[in-house]
């Protein structure tokens, strides 16, 4: 997580807030359908809990590795032949990119920053996203999916967003037509999930808040902005639907940037459940209604 002030970012365009009203309306009626008929009809398949522990315990202490166990990690989920890189411009550093395909190319973007600060492991802040893409590819290719996902791993998020901006910045028009939501993680398993609400779209949240309900699991409401910022604010003035997820607390968020920040910190059943809640969201996401006509 990038610890600095935010700036603020301009107001979305008009179609943008038709977009917004409409998929609020219908993402509260299939909320209330979703609580109704109970999680035994929402149908995910969570990756094992040794497994998905296993995959942040092996915290690479450069960036340069940090990078090559990405994609180690998108091979072993089965991701070894859709993983692209894109190379920022004047950096060293890469975007690594994994797509799994659905029906359409309407496109839900999943992305987590895989660099680290000098000061302590950054097991953290913040391979405890990274290493969770690889589980939650896994977990999303067993199931029939209507939309494309794309689980990216951002390099250079602590320099200033750089890798996430330098991939808005290639995105064409089409590419930003079709992408319906940005779902981001950073810093898990401080605690139980925490979403940056102030920042993220209504109509993600609540989808989150019900699966949670569903699941009965816990999701409460953090917001960072007075001390720091992350990749979902990058796709903020290309008007897609973007929430952060996270577990920082008043009290946790000392660790950050810090030698404190190592796996003795990790809450493991915290953060397992942070992914079996993201496993069924992004299937839920998955199941909402295509975007409305205003969004284009």
């Amino acid at each position: 997580m990038g610890i600095h002030r935010d700036q603020e970012r301009k107001a979305g365009s008009q179609a943008g807030r038709l977009f917004m009203k409409k998929w609020i309306a219908f993402a509260s009626l299939l909320a209330s359908a979703l609580l109704a008929l109970g999680q035994d009809r929402l149908q995910f398949f969570p990756v094992e809990r040794e497994l998905v522990l296993k995959r942040v315990q092996a915290v690479p202490q450069k960036n340069e590795s940090r990078a090559e166990s990405i994609k180690g990690l998108f091979a072993e989920a089965g991701c070894a032949n859709s993983v692209s890189e894109q190379k920022l411009t004047h950096s060293k550093y890469s975007n690594i990119i994994c797509r799994l395909p659905g029906e359409s190319d309407e496109t839900i973007i999943v992305g987590a920053h895989y660099d680290k600060v000098a000061e302590g492991t950054g097991a953290i802040d913040n391979w405890t996203g990274a290493a969770l893409l690889s589980s939650l590819y896994e977990s999303l290719a067993k199931t029939e999916r209507r939309h494309t996902f794309l689980f990216i791993a951002f390099c250079e998020e602590e320099t200033g967003l750089a890798g996430s901006e330098f991939y808005v910045s290639h995105m064409t028009k089409e590419d930003v037509a079709r992408t319906v939501a940005m779902v981001n993680m950073d810093t898990l398993g401080l605690s139980s999930t925490k979403i940056w609400v102030h920042r993220a779209d209504k109509s993600l949240v609540q989808a989150l808040r019900a699966v949670a309900v569903a699941l009965k699991l816990p999701a409460s409401e953090v917001d960072v902005e007075e001390v720091g910022t992350t990749d979902s604010e990058s796709f903020a003035p290309k008007h897609i639907p973007r929430i952060t997820i996270h577990s920082v607390t008043q009290q946790t968020f000392a660790i950050l940037h810090t030698r404190r920040d190592t796996l003795k910190e990790l809450h493991p059943e915290e953060y397992y459940d942070t992914y079996r809640l993201l496993s069924a969201y992004l299937v839920y996401l998955d199941q909402l209604p295509q975007p409305p006509a205003g969004k284009k």
